[in-house]
C-alpha cells in the first residue's frame, strides 16, 4: 500500500513554508500528500502581506473528502489561524480515529508576522490532547502555558512535562531559535525527556523549517516508523535542508530564503 500523509495547513504563497513545504517533503521521503487548505496566505520570504482565512465549514469539507477515499496514515496540522477553523479540524479528526496526528502549533511566521488570533490560543489549546505529538518551537511553548521561554535545557524539559500533563501524549520543544553552536531539542515521549542535538547551521535561509520538520515526523508515522524513529529521521532530514539551503537562490535576500527540500535529488550550483 502506498503510503499517505495529510497536511492539515496554511499555503505559503512564497512556496516556502506550509502546505507547500508539508507536500514537498511528503514527495521528498517517499509519500503520497494529501492536504487540507485552512488559510491562504500572500507572502514571500520577507513578510506576510495578508491572510485569508477559509470557511470553517470549507475546511470539514476537504477533511471530510479525502476520509471517504483516501486512506490517510498520519496527519500533519500546522496553521489553523482562527478559533472556529480550530473546532472544524476537530471535529473533522473524528473521522480519522487511530490515525498519528502531528500538531504543529504555528503562532508567528519566521518573519515575525502573527499567523493565529491571538483569541485563538485557547482553542489551541484543546486541541493538544487530540495529537500523538505536538511540536512547538520556544515561544509557542511559552504561549501555551502562558510563561516566559525556556532559557535552557532544564526549562525546556519542565515545559516539556507541563504539556504533557496538559493533555499532550508526546512533546517535541524545538531549539531552533535558541542560542548556541549546537540546536537541541527535547522530547518528551515517555517518561523521561531525550535529548536531541544537530550542529547549528549557520544561514538565513530557514524558512519553513517547523513546518518541514512536523511534516516530516508524520511522513515516517506514515510508513510505519515508531515515534522516536520518526523524530531522530525527520531531525536529520531538516538538518540536511538546513545545509543545503544556500544552494538555492530564492527571494530578494532580504529576508530569509527556504530550506532546500530536495537536497539529497537536485544538482549542486557550481
Amino acid at each position: 500500500m502506498t503510503a499517505i500523509a495529510l497536511t492539515i495547513a496554511g499555503s505559503d504563497s512564497g512556496g516556502g513554508a506550509g502546505i507547500q513545504a508539508d507536500l514537498k517533503t511528503f514527495s521528498a521521503l517517499g509519500v503520497y500528500g494529501a492536504s487540507v487548505i485552512t488559510a491562504l496566505t500572500a507572502q514571500n520570504t520577507v513578510r506576510v502581506e495578508a491572510v485569508h482565512v477559509v470557511p470553517a465549514d470549507f475546511v470539514l469539507a476537504q477533511m471530510r473528502a479525502v476520509a471517504d477515499d483516501l486512506q490517510v496514515d498520519a496527519i500533519k496540522i500546522g496553521m489553523l489561524a482562527t478559533a472556529p477553523v480550530i473546532e472544524a479540524v476537530a471535529e473533522g479528526l473524528k473521522d480519522y480515529r487511530g490515525v498519528p496526528v502531528v500538531l504543529d502549533p504555528v503562532m508567528i511566521a519566521a518573519s515575525g508576522d502573527p499567523l493565529l488570533d491571538p483569541g485563538a490560543v485557547d482553542a489551541l489549546r484543546r486541541l493538544i490532547p487530540l495529537a500523538t505529538l505536538i511540536t512547538p518551537n520556544l515561544a509557542e511553548a511559552a504561549a501555551l502555558l502562558a510563561c516566559s521561554p525556556a532559557g535552557n535545557e532544564y526549562e525546556m524539559a519542565m515545559q516539556a512535562w507541563q504539556l504533557k500533563d496538559a493533555g499532550a501524549k508526546a512533546v517535541l520543544i524545538k531549539g531552533g531559535h535558541g542560542e548556541g553552536s549546537t540546536s537541541i531539542d527535547i522530547l518528551f515521549a515517555g517518561v523521561e525527556p531525550e535529548r536531541l542535538e544537530a550542529p547549528r547551521v549557520a544561514t538565513r535561509n530557514t524558512h519553513g523549517t517547523g513546518c518541514t520538520l512536523s511534516s516530516a515526523i508524520a511522513a515516517e508515522l506514515a510508513k510505519g516508523a515508531s515515534l522516536p524513529d520518526a523524530v531522530a529521521t525527520a531531525k536529520d532530514y531538516v538538518t540536511a535542508a538546513i545545509r543545503n539551503a544556500d544552494m538555492l537562490d530564492i527571494g530578494s535576500g532580504k529576508g530569509r530564503g527556504p530550506v532546500h527540500h530536495f537536497h539529497a535529488w537536485w544538482k549542486r550550483k557550481r
